[in-house]
């Protein structure tokens, strides 16, 4: 136990020490380390102060661096200032002289504006001299030398007007004959197709020579009831198994035809059977003139038409102008107004819509008074079709004066299609007539010795006095003759007219 006691003293004694040695050494090692703390604080102030040292001895450097830099620019400010001064005087100088120069130069032009004004004044005066001397001499005033001068004048100038118009309308000839030759083939050949000139067919044939009384009935009472209820008078004649029917609406001239062939065929002819028979006929001309606007419309690939427009257009089956079908001529305009549309740039659907309907008037001519293209214009009008068109229909014969290209293009297809071989035909008389009115026309021109219409009347050469019209003009005759003809006549196609002056110098060998 005692043992134990010293151990544990042993111990304690031993901690007690060891812990004071250890306290002893870190005391000391503090201290070593406050003194080189202490050295290293005593190198760091000497090493700031020879630095500021330094940097006093480069900021006096640096300052007086900057002062003499700043004495330089200012000598160099100075120098710029004074040379700067030294070219404003001398363009003062310089402007000073110019000063004078241009007072100089004012007194000069003053002086010859004066000098001017005298030679001015003694021009006028010259002038006077020289006009009173001229009067005098000429025995003529001013107002009569003036007179003679702008008559001179005028006649160069007409002379020149007219060489210039000739050269002008051979070259507008040359060029657009080309131009449109080309334009014409190219829509027609699209467009072509074959005419065979029509007869308006009024005359029944009758399978017997007994049938006439049939159709008279007893007492006239079948005809009569036929006449009436058709509105078409049958003409009853000695021609041998024939009859005639006359009206003038082709459409119940055709219903007439028609329901007195299923009336012959069916061989009962009575008034109940007639009435009818005419009934049931003229529901199917209905529909046949509908669908064959529709299929003339189809075909122009006009689209938006009103009922009554087709139905009017279907109308025009069954009339005929010198021969030829309208409506096929409708047709056949407006394909041609429409490939020469596309041609020229113009408006295609104006142009083949108007072509289309430009004859729709004569679907109606014979119940509305009037030329039938203004009554086609109305129509188109009421019916809602654009001012374009209207104006285009109206125009196609003038009774409007053209103002558009479609209106100009649908005169020239309606020309175009009726002019065509075998498109119509014309009678003998009235072909005399048309050649006589425009041999009339040309010889209504003063010095115009005669006037021939050849070619079938598509030319008319006109011979003129040589004394009384020289070539110059003989130009405008030419163009007064085509303007009179455009105005007073009315024709297919176009006419040309040739002016031939001609000078015979005859003399005898003796």
């Amino acid at each position: 136990m005692l043992e134990l006691l010293w151990a544990v003293l042993g111990l304690l004694l031993g901690s007690a020490l060891g812990g004071f040695a250890g306290i002893r050494w870190s005391a000391n090692a503090a201290n070593a380390r406050i003194r080189q703390h202490e050295t290293e604080a005593r190198l760091l102030v000497e090493e700031a102060r020879s630095q500021q040292k330094e940097l006093l001895l480069h900021a006096k450097d640096e300052s007086l661096r900057m002062r003499n830099e700043a004495e330089a620019e200012l000598r160099e400010a100075r120098q710029g200032l004074q040379k700067q001064e030294e070219r404003i005087q001398r363009k003062e100088e310089n402007l000073d002289r110019k000063i004078e120069g241009i007072e100089r130069r004012e007194r000069q032009i003053q002086n010859r504006e004066r000098q001017i004004e005298q030679l001015h004044q003694e021009a006028e005066r010259l002038k006077d001299q020289q006009v009173a001397e001229l009067e005098r001499i000429s025995a003529l005033n001013r107002d009569e030398a003036r007179s003679i001068i702008l008559a001179e004048v005028e006649k160069e100038a007409r002379d020149d007007s007219a060489r210039i118009i000739r050269e002008i309308e051979q070259t507008a000839r040359e060029e657009g004959d080309k131009t449109a030759r080309k334009i014409i083939s190219m829509a027609v050949q699209r467009a072509a197709s074959e005419y065979v000139a029509e007869l308006t067919v009024s005359t029944v044939t009758l399978p017997g020579e007994d049938l006439k009384g049939r159709i008279i009935g007893r007492e006239g009472r079948n005809i009569r009831a036929f006449e009436q209820i058709t509105g078409v008078d049958i003409i009853v004649d000695d021609t041998p198994e024939a009859v005639t029917l006359s009206c003038h609406d082709p459409v119940r001239r055709e219903v007439a035809r028609q329901a007195l062939l299923k009336l012959l065929k069916d061989g009962r002819i009575h008034p109940g059977r007639i009435e009818e028979v005419v009934q049931k006929t003229q529901l199917e001309v209905d529909q046949l003139m509908r669908e064959e606007g529709e299929r003339v419309a189809y075909e122009a690939n006009v689209q938006g038409l009103h009922p009554d427009l087709i139905k009017l257009l279907g109308r025009l089956k069954y009339r005929t102008s010198y021969g030829q079908n309208v409506l096929h001529h409708s047709l056949e305009c407006s394909l041609l107004a429409a490939h020469m549309a596309a041609e020229l740039g113009a408006n295609i659907n104006v142009a083949k819509t108007a072509a289309l309907l430009h004859d729709i008037g004569k679907a109606v001519d014979h119940e509305v008074q009037g030329p039938h293209a203004l009554i086609g214009a109305d129509i188109a009008r009421r019916l809602g079709r654009a001012p374009a068109i209207v104006h285009a229909i109206a125009a196609h014969h003038n009774d409007e004066e053209p103002q558009t290209v479609e209106a100009f293009l649908v005169q020239a297809v309606d020309a175009i299609s009726g002019a065509r071989p075998g498109a119509r035909r014309e009678t003998l008389d009235l072909y005399i007539k048309r050649l006589e009115a425009l041999e009339t026309v040309a010889t209504s021109f003063s010095g115009v010795q005669r006037a021939f219409a050849v070619q079938a009347g598509r030319e008319v050469r006109v011979m003129v006095q040589p004394d009384s019209i020289d070539d110059l003009a003989s130009i405008h005759l030419a163009r007064n003759v085509a303007k009179k003809i455009e105005e007073s006549l009315q024709y297919p196609g176009q006419i040309k007219v040739t002016v031939i002056r001609e000078t015979r110098a005859v003399d005898f060998a003796r």
